[in-house]
């Protein structure tokens, strides 16, 4: 990225304490950025704290903002079109002193251009004229469509003679569009965001931008290499943010290249490119063939030799466990989300695998906040005790099974998830819950279902320790 803009100093301590903290980093790539409007229509630029915070961020570069809209000076700032330009013109020549490279954003500009395209023009002259290096044609209030953008882009661009930015909000769902129509009009100066993190309904999504812009426009965007490290990123800012990833997003999502139904999963295990707009890796990302309802003996016999195991689609076998696949699926299991609970159904119906743990009875007992979990499994007893019953059953079912197994000593549970699935029709209520498991290699899910969410826990478990061992003793 050329420029992070790293927050408003003038307007919270928060953003001010980001730039005293980035000072003492060193970027490799990247100048730092920071943002705030242009100065107060009281004040001179000398006076004025928001443009002083900014020289004073310790930043190389000035996003500031002005009004470009009618509807703005009248009615928001009150002040007259003259004094507007004053504003402009004194806040970028005052940065422009002081040594900073200025990015203008001229905010609502689609909309102001609409109403007096004489007005948003001259206020884009007067950034220009003051000395602005880029000049971002901002929509502010997402409302524009595509076709509008690149035609008063288009009419921008060819005008002024400046580099052209162009700034996208995503309310009409329109933002990743709208940035990629602004440069095939003429603009070279992109902002957005990862992942589309913003006000209301978010900015323009740099996740997709930008691989749309590499691979179908041939724009130079990022360094060699760099892309492929795009779902890392992706995936990073959502730890960061707290917010759970979108499976469905375009590029980086887990669903983005992922293929359920039988046809379709097919047809990519032939060809690639019969389903698939580019190369997943490219981004970073995997090609993943999904077990399901809507799967054919290709997908159930494409994720087997993914695992080494090599068998072919039209074996009856293979038949016979995707019967017994989806009649699962009607009970409220999603091989989707527990591939490896689907494997196993593949491998017991060839005779490649057995249950290799035989529960013989398991009970939880629960007073006062305490969980106490008692399981006997292959002859062997497990006590144990924890906060909650799954909890305490984890604990218990891998005291009695290291006995006879030991390297699940190596396993954890590395995540837990229950849904109750609306789609099973039952008198009684069904849960599904998901089981991830590690042995600090590799991971795996696997899935249990049942009335009793301790039960299905326990069902999830057994398949996740079962698969395990099936992989570390195979030859058994």
């Amino acid at each position: 990225m050329d420029y992070i803009e790293g927050g408003w100093p003038g307007s919270n301590t928060k953003d001010r304490l980001f730039f005293d903290e980035i000072r003492k980093h060193r970027l490799a790539n990247s100048k730092l950025a920071a943002f705030g409007s242009t100065l107060h229509k009281d004040r001179r630029a000398a006076e004025d704290p928001n443009l002083n915070s900014i020289v004073d961020s310790g930043a190389e570069a000035a996003s500031i903002f002005g009004k470009s809209w009618l509807l703005h000076v009248n009615n928001i700032l009150k002040v007259s079109k003259q004094k507007n330009l004053e504003l402009i013109h004194d806040s970028v020549t005052y940065l422009r002193e002081r040594g900073m490279k200025v990015i203008f954003d001229a905010e609502h500009f689609y909309q102001g251009y609409l109403d007096d395209r004489d007005y948003a023009m001259s206020v884009l002259s007067t950034a220009k004229d003051a000395g602005s290096d880029t000049l971002v044609l901002a929509d502010t209030n997402g409302g524009t469509l595509p076709g509008e953008i690149c035609r008063i882009t288009k009419d921008v661009a060819g005008l002024l003679g400046a580099k052209i930015g162009v700034h996208m909000h995503n309310d009409s769902g329109c933002a990743v569009a709208n940035t990629i129509m602004g440069v095939e009009a003429g603009a070279t100066h992109i902002q957005g965001t990862i992942n589309g993190l913003g006000e209301r309904t978010g900015n323009a999504d740099l996740v997709q931008v930008v691989p749309s812009l590499m691979l179908k426009l041939g724009c130079k965007v990022l360094k060699p290499d760099s892309l492929q490290q795009l779902k890392a990123a992706s995936s990073l800012l959502y730890e960061l943010s707290g917010i759970a990833p979108d499976p469905f997003q375009p590029f980086v999502g887990s669903n983005a290249f992922a293929h359920k139904g039988g046809i379709h999963s097919d047809a990519v295990l032939k060809d690639p490119n019969a389903y698939e707009h580019i190369d997943p890796e490219l981004v970073g990302n995997l090609r993943k063939i999904v077990i399901s309802e809507l799967s054919g003996a290709s997908s159930l016999a494409g994720y087997a030799k993914k695992l080494g195991v090599d068998v072919d689609k039209s074996d009856a076998r293979v038949k016979e466990a995707l019967g017994k696949i989806k009649e699962l699926e009607k009970s409220g299991y999603s091989f989707d989300l527990a591939p490896e609970s689907a494997f196993l159904v593949l491998a017991q119906a060839m005779g490649l695998y057995k249950d290799r743990i035989t529960l013989e009875y398991w009970k939880v007992i629960s007073e006062n906040g305490l969980n106490v979990a008692v399981v006997k499994t292959n002859g062997m007893l497990g006590v144990a005790e924890d906060s909650g019953p799954v909890g305490a059953i984890d604990k218990a079912l891998r005291k009695a099974l290291r006995k006879v197994y030991p390297e699940v000593g190596k396993v954890s549970l590395t995540d837990y998830r229950v849904v109750i699935p609306g789609e099973v029709k039952s008198t009684e209520s069904t849960v599904r819950v998901l089981i991830e498991m590690s042995d600090g290699k590799s991971g795996w899910k696997t899935m249990g279902v049942s009335a009793s969410i301790i039960e299905a826990s326990i069902k999830g478990m057994l398949d996740g320790m079962n698969y395990y061992l099936w992989k570390v003793r195979a030859g058994d």
